[in-house]
């Protein structure tokens, strides 16, 4: 089981948390792309992979719309070289880098169309100009400009020279599901920790594989999983609310639930989507935050000690996801009870998987 932790923090300071990671023990570190709400991710990632030797970089998650597939292939290209082949593009349909441009996740033709011509840039490959995802109200064809020579096709020209970077959809919705699971090298599932979740996000994905002639077996899974290591189960429920009801959310984006869910559970679901405040986004004290039950959080959210945090990933395990994207405590901003929780996980939880 690989164990990726997620860091948020200024530019200048990612060499020191990622070499703090490496220590520590973890697979990698993730980064958001929300360009209004933070620095720019594949900066970011080019210090810390630069400052260390093992630990894996990855973008989670950047979005198919505010950057053309060139330009994200380019850049992931560029860290993927400077790390000798430790950058992953961890991606989705796009949260609050799009709120923030005052736009909804990207539509889905246009997200697997997009998935579609980065993964051609990432295997250098010729793209058409069609393919390139740049609209014609925005640029006219390079034809009206009347010049001798010009590209017939778009193609990354030094794409030979690095190892191909893999690319990791975060879904929730089973449409978004079946996409990755035709484009994408690991589906990173956003369903929660809980098993019947999760074995029916694998379930859709293997089907939708078989239906585009893709073997089922080639997908690898992996999971984004609300986490909080500490004895006191009441404060570990108060550590991981604010991250809890940013990625519930995402099975009631647009205010249907995605996936199995009881009647208790679906009422949770619907008054995070009707209460959920994008200017308190992954904050403690969101109107949001208020929508979780202890209950729904015991069940969600993996929250408790740590031999009950270790049965509840052997579970997940179980399933055949070999990837954990860990939100809560973190090790490198943490005080007080959620520094406990931060340093129980590392110390007591990640271990049991080595």
């Amino acid at each position: 089981m690989q164990f990726w932790t997620p860091v948020a923090d200024a530019a200048h300071r990612f060499a020191d948390i990622g070499r703090q990671a490496e220590a520590l023990g973890w697979d990698g570190i993730t980064t958001v792309d929300s360009q209004n709400l933070s620095t720019d991710p594949y900066v970011c990632l080019a210090f810390a992979g630069h400052a260390t030797s093992r630990l894996g970089v990855m973008t989670s998650v950047t979005n198919t719309a505010t950057r053309v597939p060139a330009v994200t292939a380019s850049s992931a290209m560029t860290v993927q070289h400077l790390t000798k082949g430790r950058m992953v593009i961890g991606i989705g349909r796009g949260d609050s880098a799009l709120a923030h441009l005052g736009r909804a996740p990207s539509r889905l033709a246009w997200f697997e169309r997009y998935l579609v011509t980065l993964q051609a840039y990432l295997r250098g490959e010729d793209v058409s100009f069609a393919d390139t995802c740049i609209p014609d109200d925005a640029a006219p064809l390079v034809d009206t400009l009347g010049l001798a020579e010009a590209p017939s096709a778009s193609r990354i020209a030094w794409a030979q020279r690095v190892s191909k970077v893999p690319v990791e959809v975060a879904a929730t919705g089973e449409r978004v599901i079946a996409i990755a699971a035709r484009h994408a090298e690991r589906i990173m599932f956003a369903l929660g920790a809980q098993p019947e979740r999760l074995q029916w996000g694998i379930d859709v994905a293997r089907k939708a594989a078989a239906a585009a002639g893709r073997d089922p077996a080639s997908l690898a899974f992996g999971a984004y999983v609300n986490l909080a290591c500490h004895d006191d189960a009441t404060i570990g429920r108060e550590l991981a609310r604010a991250g809890t009801s940013l990625f519930a959310r995402f099975s009631v984006m647009h205010g249907k639930v995605s996936g199995p869910a009881d009647d208790t559970a679906r009422e949770v679901f619907k008054n995070i989507h009707d209460r959920y405040d994008m200017n308190k986004h992954a904050q403690a004290g969101g109107n949001q935050t208020t929508a979780l039950t202890d209950a729904f959080m015991d069940a969600y959210a993996v929250i408790g000690d740590a031999g009950h945090c270790v049965e509840r990933l052997r579970a997940i395990e179980a399933l055949g996801i070999d990837k954990i994207a860990v939100t809560g405590p973190n090790f490198h901003r943490a005080q007080g009870e959620a520094k406990v929780a931060a340093e129980r996980f590392v110390a007591e939880v990640m271990p049991a998987f080595r």
